[in-house]
C-alpha cells in the first residue's frame, strides 16, 4: 500500500510528489488526462514567479524587501472575513518564502530567470491599496515548461527508483472515508485518447478502480475551464452580473470536479466568490482547446476604451488593476472593451501570455530572444504579428476613420463615433510634447520609464498616436478571459484540509489552486501575479514535507 495518493498531475502535485519521494515515501500519482498532459496548466504559463529582493531585482536597480512585499500583499488581499485567518497565515508564510530561500532552492534545482524583472499589477491608487510597488515578476527561462520540467525530473527519478507510481486516465469520483479519516480514492478508468496536450479528451469509462493510502492529497486545480461553475461562483455583489460571453484561458480539463468530491469527504471551501479573470483576452486564431483565449500582457501605453468608445478612468490602465477594470467594464452593460494603440506600442509593449506564445523565452536561448525582440525592426514578436494578421479581434488601419469603421465592423454595432474618439486621442496627444502632464496615464508612462527594464524592453517612448509616422493605428477588442480560482479548500500550513467545524480532516490534504493556492485563498481579493505558479510550488512543497503525511 502507498503512503500517499496524489490526485492531480499539475505543478502542485509534482511538487508534493517530489518532496514525498525525497523522504522515501511511496506515492501513487493519479490524473484523469493522458501522460503527455503532465504538468497541467503550468505547462501553458509564461513561467512568472513572484520573488522578493532577488539578485535579478538588485541588478536592475530595484530595492525590494520582505516588509514592502508584505505591505503590498496585505493592501491587495484586503482580508476582511473571519475565515481569512488561515489564508492570512499562508500569505505571510509565502512572502517569507519568496523573500527567503525560494530563489536559492529553485536555482539549486536548475531554474534560471530572464534578467529583466517584470512589473505586473502596478495598482494605481494609494500605497495602502492594491498593486506591486516594484517589479517582482521573474520570467523563468523556458517559461512554464522550464518550471515544471525540474519537478517532473525529480518525480521521474523516484518513479525509476520504485517510490512513485503514476497512473493516467484515472478519474477520481470518491474519496474513501473511514471513521472520519481519508483512506483512499475510488473512481473510473477512462479510455485512451490521442488528443494533443491541452485538447479536450473523452470521458469514456472502461472500468473502475479503488486505491488505498492513509493520506490523500488533492491537487486538481480550479474551475476556470468550467463556465457553469464560474458563473455559479461569480460575486455579483462586487462585480455585477457575469459576462454573457467569456473565453477560456485554461484547458477544459480545469473543470473543478474534485472540489465537490473533496467537500463530500469533509473538506470545506471558503472564499468561493473570489476569482481572478482577465480583461485583456483575445480569441486565439489557432485554438488548442474550446473557447481558447490568450491574455495580452500590456505595457502602460495603450489607450483603453469601453464598448462605446469612452476612455476608462484610472486605475483602469493597462497592467494596473485587473479587478477594478473588470468591474468598470461590466458596469457598461457590455462584455468587451478596446485597446487603441500604434505599431510602436505593439512592437515594444505587447506580450502574449503562455509558453506557446513566447517561443523565444520557452527556448531559453538568448539568440532567439534577440532575434524576436531586438532584430525584428518595427515588427513585434512573431506570435504578436500573427495575431495582428489573423486574429478576429485586431483592426489595423492607416487612418482613424478606417480604424473606427473596422471596430464597428468587428462588433456588428455602430457604437464607436469617430469624432468622439479623435477628440479623446488628440487631447492625450497634446500631453506628449513635454515631460509634464495632468493625464494619469501619461504620468504612469513617465514613471514606468524611470525603471530601466521598462525603458529598455517594455514601455514605448511617448509619442502621438494620430501622427501617421507612428502608425499604423491598431485597435484590439478585448474579452473577459477566465483563469484562476482564488478561493478553495481551507487548509493549515501543512496543507491539511480543515472541515467546516474548524477541525483537521485526518488524512486529507489539498494544495495548489484547489486550495486557493493555500489556506483556501491566500491572495484575498486580488493577486499580485507570479503567485499562481509560486503558490502551487509552495503549497505542494508544504504538503510533501508535512510530517502528517503517513
Amino acid at each position: 500500500m502507498a503512503d500517499a495518493i496524489i490526485v492531480g498531475g499539475g505543478l502542485a502535485g509534482l511538487a508534493a510528489a517530489a518532496e514525498l519521494g525525497d523522504r522515501g515515501k511511496k506515492v501513487i500519482l493519479l490524473d484523469q488526462e493522458p501522460e503527455r498532459f503532465l504538468g497541467g496548466q503550468a505547462f501553458w504559463s509564461l513561467g512568472g514567479l513572484f520573488m522578493v529582493d532577488t539578485p535579478e531585482q538588485r541588478r536592475m536597480g530595484i530595492k525590494d524587501s520582505r516588509e514592502l512585499a508584505m505591505s503590498d500583499w496585505a493592501g491587495s488581499a484586503g482580508f476582511d472575513r473571519t475565515e481569512d485567518a488561515w489564508p492570512r497565515k499562508w500569505a505571510e508564510a509565502y512572502v517569507d518564502f519568496a523573500a527567503g530561500d525560494m530563489r536559492s532552492w529553485l536555482h539549486d534545482m536548475g531554474l534560471r530567470w530572464f534578467p529583466v524583472v517584470g512589473w505586473a499589477e502596478r495598482g494605481g491608487s494609494f500605497a495602502t491599496g492594491h498593486g506591486n510597488s516594484v517589479p517582482r515578476f521573474h520570467i523563468t527561462w523556458g517559461t512554464g515548461p522550464g518550471v515544471m520540467e525540474q519537478f517532473e525530473r525529480r518525480v521521474r527519478e523516484h518513479v525509476a527508483n520504485g517510490l512513485i507510481e503514476m497512473k493516467f486516465r484515472h478519474q477520481v469520483s470518491r474519496i474513501i472515508m473511514e471513521n472520519g479519516a481519508a483512506k483512499g480514492v475510488a473512481g473510473e478508468t477512462l479510455a485512451e485518447d490521442s488528443a494533443e496536450r491541452g485538447q479536450s479528451t473523452n470521458r469514456d469509462v472502461t472500468g473502475d478502480f479503488e486505491l488505498l493510502a492513509p493520506s490523500v492529497i488533492v491537487t486538481s486545480g480550479g474551475i476556470g475551464g468550467n463556465f457553469d461553475l464560474v458563473r455559479k461562483a461569480w460575486p455579483r455583489d462586487r462585480l455585477g452580473e457575469p459576462p454573457a460571453t467569456m473565453i477560456k484561458g485554461v484547458p477544459a480539463h480545469v473543470d473543478g470536479r474534485m472540489i465537490a468530491i473533496a467537500e463530500a469527504a469533509g473538506g470545506h471551501v471558503i472564499n468561493g466568490d473570489r476569482m481572478w479573470h482577465y480583461t485583456e483576452g483575445v480569441k486565439n486564431w489557432d485554438p488548442i482547446w474550446p473557447d481558447h483565449g490568450i491574455r495580452i500582457l500590456p505595457g502602460p501605453s495603450s489607450m483603453w476604451f469601453d464598448a462605446r468608445g469612452n476612455r476608462l478612468a484610472p486605475p483602469c490602465l493597462p497592467g494596473f488593476d485587473t479587478l477594478a477594470t473588470l468591474r468598470e467594464i461590466l458596469k457598461t452593460g457590455f462584455d468587451y472593451s478596446w485597446f487603441v494603440l500604434t505599431q510602436k506600442v505593439i512592437k515594444k509593449e505587447f506580450a502574449l501570455s503562455g509558453s506557446e506564445q513566447n517561443p523565444d523565452f520557452t527556448s531559453a536561448k538568448w539568440s532567439e530572444v534577440i532575434r524576436q525582440r531586438i532584430l525584428a525592426g518595427a515588427k513585434a514578436t512573431g506570435p504578436v504579428e500573427a495575431f495582428k494578421q489573423h486574429g478576429e479581434d485586431f483592426v489595423v488601419a492607416d487612418t482613424l476613420g478606417e480604424l473606427v469603421a473596422g471596430m464597428n465592423r468587428v462588433t456588428g454595432r455602430s457604437l464607436i463615433d469617430e469624432a468622439a474618439l479623435q477628440a479623446q486621442i488628440a487631447a492625450r496627444d497634446l500631453q506628449v510634447d513635454n515631460p509634464f502632464s495632468k493625464d494619469a496615464q501619461m504620468m504612469a508612462i513617465h514613471a514606468a520609464r524611470n525603471y530601466r527594464g521598462d525603458r529598455l524592453i517594455r514601455t514605448a517612448k511617448p509619442h502621438k498616436f494620430l501622427d501617421p509616422a507612428n502608425g499604423p493605428l491598431i485597435a484590439v477588442r478585448l474579452h473577459i478571459l477566465t483563469r484562476k480560482t482564488l478561493g478553495g479548500l481551507q487548509t493549515d500550513l501543512d496543507s491539511r484540509a480543515i472541515g467546516a467545524d474548524g477541525e483537521v480532516v485526518p488524512g486529507l490534504f489539498a494544495a495548489g489552486e484547489v486550495a486557493g493556492f493555500g489556506g483556501g485563498g491566500y491572495h484575498g481579493y486580488n493577486a499580485l501575479e507570479g503567485t499562481f505558479l509560486g503558490g502551487c510550488i509552495f503549497s505542494g512543497r508544504n504538503a510533501g514535507r508535512s510530517d502528517s503525511v503517513a
